[in-house]
C-alpha cells in the first residue's frame, strides 16, 4: 500500500487518489490508460489470488475513508462528493466480486482478454524505449491469459457458468487474434510489425509466444469450457440483474419502472421515424428508408476516406461549439478518428487521452470488414463517441482533475453517467439544427431507437418479463433472448451482424446498455431543472461546463448535482 493511504488526518480525496496509486500497481492496464509509462511492460495478475488483492484494496480504502469523512472538512461539497462516489463505486465492485462474477468473465467485448488486447493500441510506441516495453508486455500475456483461464476453471468447479452464446463468439474472436482465420498475421503479429528492426528477433519471439497462448486458450475454451456451459442459461436472473445495474449505472433502479419507460421512449420515437421515412421514401416504414438508404443513400467509399471523413465532423464539431456551446481548453479541442483493430465487437468506442494529453482521445471504428460505408448513423454516432460526446467529458474530466481528484476524473468513472452524456450530446445537436438532412435525422432516431430498444430487451429478457399486451410485437410473451434479437432487428437498421454482436454483448455485460437512455434521461432532467431554477438568466454554456467539471457521478447523485448548477 502507499505511504499516503497510511497516513493520517486524510481527506476523502486524498484517500480516493492514493486508491488509484494503489489500483495501478496492481492494474498496470488502468497505467497505460493514465498514461504512466512505468506500466507499458507489464499486465495484471487475473488469476483468482489477483482478484482478491483488488477485493482487499478495496475493502481497506473503504475503512480509510471512514475515517477521512470524519477529519475537519472532510464534509465540504467536494469531498462530499468525491467520498460519495469512491464509496458507492468500490461498494458495487465489491459486490460483483463477492459474488464471483469474476469468474464467469466471457463476453465479446469486456473481458480480461479484451483488456489485454485493447491495451496494446493505447501503449506508446514512439522510441526503442517503447519498443522495448511493449515486448516486455507481449511476454507478460501468457501468464496473464493463465490466470484469467484459472479464474474460469475456478468458475466451473463451482458451478458459476457463463453464457453458451457468449462462450462461442468468444472463441470465434480468439481465432481471428491469433490470425487463424485467414484474415491477416494476427493481432498481435500485426501490431509488433511496427517495431524497430534492432528489435525484430525479440519481438517476434514474444509475439509467438503470446500467439501461443491465445491459441492455447481458444483450445481450452472450445473443448473443454464450451461443452460444460451449454445448456446452462444466456439470462442472468433478476438477483444478478439487479447486482450488475447497481455497478452500471451508480443507482438501484426501479427496473420494472425503467422498463416501461423503455416502452414508452419506442412509441415517441417510432412515431417521429415514420416522419422523417416519409420524406426519404413516401409510404415506407422506418427500417425499408434505411435499407433504401444502405444502397442508395450518401456514402463513403474507402477505409482511409471514412477515417478522415469523421476526423472531419469531430473538427467541425469543435469549431462550431467552442465559444457557443462550450468553452474548451486547447488540449480539449484535440481528438482522433481511428480504425478498430479487427476481431472485436462491432460496435464504435472511444478512448481517453491519458493524464498529460501526451495521447489525445480517440474514436474507433471497426469496419467489420466493409469499405462501403453510408453515413446516415455515422454522424450522430460520432457526435456520440466524440464531439461533444464522450470526448468532451472526459477529456475535460482529465483537464480539470487538479480540481477534482485523480479518482473523479478517471478510474471512478460510471457508465451511464458518460453513456448518458454521449446520447444527450446527440440529442443536442438535434436540437441546435445539425441534424435537419432527413437522412441524418433518420439515422440520428434510428440510434436513439436502438438505445430505447436496449432497455427492453436488456431488462426484458434477463428478468424474464412479459411483452405488454399493446405491443405490436408478440404480445403477452414472455421475453426470451431469441425474442429479443427478433425485435431489436425489426427495429434497428444495423446489418444482421452488427445485431447479433449487440445481443451477445447485452448477455454478457447485464445492466450496462440500459444506462444510456436511463443516463440521458437524468441530465436532461438536471438540465431542465437547472433551467426552471435559474429562468431567463439559464446560460446553457455555463451549465454545460460546469456540468462537465463536476467529474463522475453515480446515477443517485446525477439529476441533484445537476439541478444546482
Amino acid at each position: 500500500m502507499s505511504d499516503t493511504l497510511h497516513s493520517g488526518n486524510q481527506l476523502p480525496r486524498q484517500v480516493a487518489d492514493a486508491y488509484v496509486d494503489d489500483l495501478i500497481a496492481l492494474d498496470p492496464i488502468t497505467g497505460t490508460y493514465l498514461g504512466v509509462a512505468a506500466s507499458s511492460g507489464e499486465l495484471p495478475d487475473f488469476s483468482p489470488a489477483g482478484r482478491e488483492a483488488s477485493a482487499a484494496l478495496a475493502r481497506t480504502t473503504l475503512a480509510k475513508l471512514d475515517a477521512a469523512e470524519r477529519v475537519p472538512g472532510g464534509d465540504s461539497d467536494a469531498e462530499r462528493r468525491c467520498a460519495r462516489l469512491l464509496r458507492e463505486r468500490l461498494t458495487a465492485e465489491l459486490a460483483v466480486h463477492d459474488a464471483d462474477e469474476d469468474l464467469r468473465a466471457v463476453s465479446n467485448i469486456h473481458s480480461p482478454v479484451h483488456s489485454v488486447r485493447e491495451v496494446f493500441t493505447l501503449t506508446p510506441a514512439e522510441t526503442d524505449e517503447d519498443w522495448a516495453a511493449i515486448a516486455q508486455r507481449l511476454r507478460a500475456v501468457p501468464t496473464a491469459l493463465a490466470g484469467y483461464r484459472e479464474c474460469l476453471q475456478l468458475g466451473l468447479d463451482r458451478g458459476l457458468l457463463a453464457g453458451p452464446r457468449p462462450t462461442a463468439t468468444f472463441i470465434g474472436q480468439l481465432g481471428t487474434w491469433a490470425g487463424e482465420d485467414g484474415a491477416g498475421p494476427g493481432f498481435f503479429a500485426d501490431f509488433a510489425a511496427a517495431g524497430p528492426e534492432g528489435l525484430r528477433a525479440e519481438l517476434d519471439a514474444a509475439v509467438e509466444k503470446a500467439n501461443e497462448a491465445v491459441v492455447s486458450l481458444r483450445d481450452w475454451m472450445r473443448d473443454v469450457y464450451a461443452p460444460a456451459v451449454k445448456g446452462a442459461p444466456d439470462p442472468v436472473g433478476r438477483e444478478r440483474y439487479a447486482r450488475w445495474s447497481r455497478y452500471f449505472n451508480g443507482t438501484d433502479l426501479d427496473l420494472d419502472e425503467a422498463y416501461a419507460y423503455g416502452w414508452s421512449e419506442y412509441h415517441r420515437l417510432l412515431a417521429e421515424m415514420k416522419t422523417e421515412a416519409d420524406k426519404i421514401l413516401p409510404g415506407a416504414n422506418p427500417w425499408d428508408a434505411l435499407r433504401h438508404l444502405d444502397e442508395h443513400g450518401t456514402h463513403i467509399e474507402g477505409v482511409d476516406e471514412v477515417q478522415a471523413w469523421l476526423q472531419g465532423i469531430m473538427d467541425e464539431a469543435i469549431e462550431n461549439l467552442d465559444g457557443t456551446h462550450f468553452e474548451l481548453a486547447e488540449r480539449v479541442r484535440k481528438v482522433e478518428s481511428r480504425i478498430a483493430p479487427a476481431g472485436g465487437a462491432a460496435a464504435p468506442y472511444y478512448t481517453s487521452p491519458s493524464e498529460d494529453f501526451s495521447r489525445p482521445g480517440r474514436t474507433w471504428l471497426p469496419t467489420m470488414g466493409q469499405t462501403r460505408f453510408p453515413v446516415y448513423d455515422l454522424v450522430s454516432t460520432w457526435y456520440h463517441e466524440g464531439v461533444p460526446g464522450h470526448h468532451l467529458q472526459l477529456a475535460q474530466w482529465t483537464h480539470v482533475a487538479d480540481q477534482l481528484s485523480r479518482y473523479q476524473a478517471t478510474v471512478g468513472i460510471v457508465s451511464a453517467n458518460a453513456e448518458g452524456w454521449a446520447l444527450y450530446a446527440e440529442r443536442l445537436m438535434d436540437e441546435l439544427g445539425y441534424l435537419t438532412d432527413a437522412e441524418q435525422r433518420l439515422g440520428y432516431l434510428d440510434c436513439q431507437m436502438m438505445r430505447a430498444a436496449r432497455v427492453i430487451v436488456d431488462i426484458g429478457m434477463h428478468l424474464g418479463l412479459e411483452i405488454p399486451a399493446e405491443s405490436p410485437f408478440h404480445p403477452g410473451e414472455t421475453w426470451t433472448v431469441d425474442l429479443a434479437q427478433e425485435f431489436f432487428g425489426l427495429h434497428s437498421g444495423r446489418p444482421a451482424d452488427f445485431i447479433e454482436s449487440e445481443l451477445t454483448r447485452y448477455v454478457s455485460m447485464p445492466g450496462q446498455a440500459i444506462g444510456y437512455k436511463l443516463g440521458e434521461r437524468a441530465w436532461l432532467l438536471g438540465r431542465d431543472n437547472a433551467r426552471a431554477a435559474h429562468g431567463d438568466s439559464f446560460d446553457l454554456k455555463a451549465w454545460h461546463m460546469a456540468a462537465l467539471s463536476q467529474g463522475s457521478l453515480g446515477l443517485d447523485d446525477l439529476v441533484d448535482e445537476l439541478s444546482k448548477l
